[in-house]
């Protein structure tokens, strides 16, 4: 008799998606209205779902984004952070990606990327 114990988090499908560095993956996990922070760009507040994906995708062509290390994840009430390392060709980025639970899933409502 074997058993399978599930010992995923809620939040293993999004983390999957930036390690993937699948903007198209990880834009599924928007909520409808973002908060978006970006090197060297004031921080955009309230941005569509749709217009972040393309912005997101952006920075990520341009800086070659190819993956996440996360360094810290938790998890508080109906809120979780997890904070990380995305890689790029010639350089790396620290990220903050926040997460609010949303009828029963997390969504993410701000990502905040600095180098």
């Amino acid at each position: 008799m074997s058993f399978i114990l599930n010992t995923t988090t809620p939040s293993d499908e999004i983390v999957k998606a930036f390690k993937s560095a699948n903007t198209s993956e990880i834009s599924a996990y928007f909520d409808n209205m973002i908060d978006l922070a970006l090197p060297g760009k004031d921080e955009i507040k309230n941005v569509s779902k749709n217009q972040a994906g393309v912005i997101l995708k952006s920075f990520y062509n341009d800086n070659s984004i190819n993956g996440l290390e996360v360094t810290s994840q938790r998890e508080a009430a109906s809120t979780m952070y997890i904070a990380g390392k995305i890689t790029g060709k010639t350089r790396n980025f620290n990220i903050t990606i926040l997460l609010k639970n949303k009828e029963g899933k997390y969504v993410i409502t701000s990502i905040r990327i600095n180098g």
